[in-house]
């Protein structure tokens, strides 16, 4: 059985200023309709992503800009970054991990996911290592987005 992630719900507090961000920030508008003065749906698309995101009013109850953790993969970190600050979006430095994305604890079998902050080190991971470059970036409630660098995938991806 095939599962794909499709769609994800964005908790936003003003639909309009939202709509804008992401197209500014080159998602694609797929549909945006007011179905009622108090339900309101837009639906945007990455660039080249087969994922899209939605938000609106009237559609989820969570508090906006709660949403962290939204991956977005790219191949050339660095002109990924470049094209988003060319479209007025502001974006953090590239940065690694001292550690990589995910390290084993103290524990067998532990991993751990750096958080805001922890253990970045300014620039693309030594060697443009898969997986090891990131930049990140917030829409205008504060959900949060990581732009992260893949070249190549792991086996069976």
């Amino acid at each position: 059985m095939n599962m794909k992630l499709e769609l994800l719900v964005l908790p936003v507090s003003d639909v309009d200023r939202s709509r804008a961000f992401y197209e500014k920030a080159g998602f694609r508008l797929d549909l945006a309709l007011d179905v009622t003065d108090d339900y309101r749906v837009v639906h945007l698309t990455p660039p080249g992503s087969e994922s899209s995101i939605i938000f609106g009013q009237g559609l989820t109850t969570a508090t906006p800009g709660s949403a962290q953790g939204l991956y977005l993969v790219v191949e050339d970190i660095e002109e990924a970054r470049a094209e988003l600050v060319g479209r007025g979006i502001e974006v953090s430095e590239v940065f690694h991990d001292d550690k990589g994305i995910f390290f084993h604890g103290h524990d067998a079998g532990d991993v751990v996911h750096h958080g805001q902050g922890q253990a970045r080190i300014t620039g693309p991971h030594p060697g443009r290592a898969s997986y090891g470059s990131f930049a990140t970036f917030s829409d205008p409630d504060g959900n949060g987005w990581v732009l992260q660098e893949i070249t190549q995938r792991f086996p069976g991806r």
